[in-house]
């Protein structure tokens, strides 16, 4: 399992041997079966994960006790309640396998311990990071500037796997939109 996530770190970073089995050693392979919750609200998110196989989402219940899905994750990638992980802060968001997942994680403390043994470990840190302010942001803008229609067809160009693999439910959630709205949209798009 670890092959994968080295193979993801060395595509941007080179790591030495000693880097490398400090990864091996601190990354913990486990598998979860669909609708596991692995982080959950009202707790500080305790692991970072990295996405093996499956679909993770985020998600929070709001103050009528709807499920609202604001990330949606599949391989190859990280995946936690970032900003609560990175502060230690207790978290309202839920992470949930939408599916059977196997999932390689690390805790902050062994992630600190390797950033601050490792530069090219702090360095791919801080990339996978940025990327998730990176795509907060550009889903935030899309949120507020595309119709429902253009955020499916989106979703449809970019992620064309999440919309095989994720149910409806939580694709409409993810999309800003209910359920129904979506079935429109999709029949529409058929049609």
């Amino acid at each position: 399992m670890h092959d994968k996530l080295l193979q993801y770190i060395r595509s941007a970073h080179d790591f030495t041997c000693e880097e490398t089995e400090a990864v091996k050693q601190y990354f913990e392979p486990v598998m979860f079966s669909k609708n596991t919750v692995i982080e959950e609200a009202g707790k500080v998110p305790y692991y970072l994960y990295y996405i093996i196989s499956g679909y993770l989402r985020l998600f929070y219940n709001d103050q009528n006790g709807n499920e609202i899905t604001t990330h949606v994750n599949c391989p190859p990638g990280f995946f936690t309640s970032y900003s609560d992980f990175i502060n230690g802060t207790v978290s309202e968001n839920n992470v949930e396998c939408i599916t059977d997942a196997e999932l390689l994680r690390i805790s902050k403390q062994n992630l600190d311990y390797l950033t601050a043994k490792s530069q090219a470990m702090k360095d791919f840190s801080i990339s996978v990071f940025q990327q998730s302010i990176a795509y907060n942001e550009n889903r935030s803008r899309e949120l507020s500037v595309l119709n429902a229609e253009q955020r499916y067809l989106k979703l449809m160009q970019d992620y064309p796997e999440i919309i095989q693999n994720v149910p409806i439910q939580h694709i409409a959630s993810f999309l800003g939109m209910k359920p129904e709205s979506l079935s429109r949209i999709r029949r529409k798009i058929i049609n």
